[in-house]
């Protein structure tokens, strides 16, 4: 059985949407994180690892209550994502067989999508999705550079810690818009 993991950077200040990003009510009412989390465990994310800025940051978000999810707190969220992605990382006792990297703000991505991507990254392969012909979110990683990424310095960012270790992700064609949606302004949630 193929052992899966996620990590959920969402310990940013949320400065151009004006604070408060990921607990906006979307339009059925639920915070945004909501959606991202369901998103990874209707997926069948055995473990996903939410990093905050603060430990009562999603009090609100029911899914960080689900046993399978696990918050963190970065201590220094102002020294960038990777940073918080390094304390989900941290997060993790062992590596797992699948990592999927998906920032807080992609609530829009669907578990189908989610799901073959983990199925083409267990057979070895790091995979990002591309929808029309731009790629997308999330990075998912076979479990074996989990380590490296490990040992980069917090300072870097996702794609330069990748190029440091010689990985270009294959990009998947996929069916979802969702891929490219991340919120950083409170328009962004309602562009299609």
């Amino acid at each position: 059985m193929t052992v899966t993991a996620a990590v959920v950077p969402a310990a940013g200040a949320a400065r151009r949407f004006g604070g408060g990003k990921l607990t906006t009510s979307l339009e059925d009412g639920r915070p945004l994180l909501e959606h991202t989390l369901e998103s990874l465990l209707e997926a069948g994310l055995r473990h996903v690892v939410v990093v905050a800025a603060d430990a009562d940051a999603f009090a609100e978000v029911a899914a960080i209550r689900d046993p399978r999810v696990t918050l963190v707190v970065n201590p220094e969220p102002d020294r960038g994502m990777f940073a918080s992605i390094r304390c989900g990382l941290d997060a993790l006792a062992t590596a797992p067989d699948v990592l999927v990297v998906l920032p807080g703000d992609m609530p829009f991505v669907r578990a189908a999508v989610i799901a073959s991507l983990v199925a083409e990254a267990s057979r070895g392969r790091a995979v990002v999705p591309r929808f029309a012909g731009r790629r997308g979110h999330p990075l998912v990683l076979p479990g074996r550079f989990v380590d490296p990424l490990r040992h980069q310095p917090d300072t870097t960012t996702l794609k330069l810690a990748m190029g440091t270790l010689g990985v270009t992700p294959e990009e998947i064609d996929v069916d979802d818009p969702g891929v490219l949606r991340d919120v950083d302004r409170p328009e962004d949630l309602s562009a299609s």
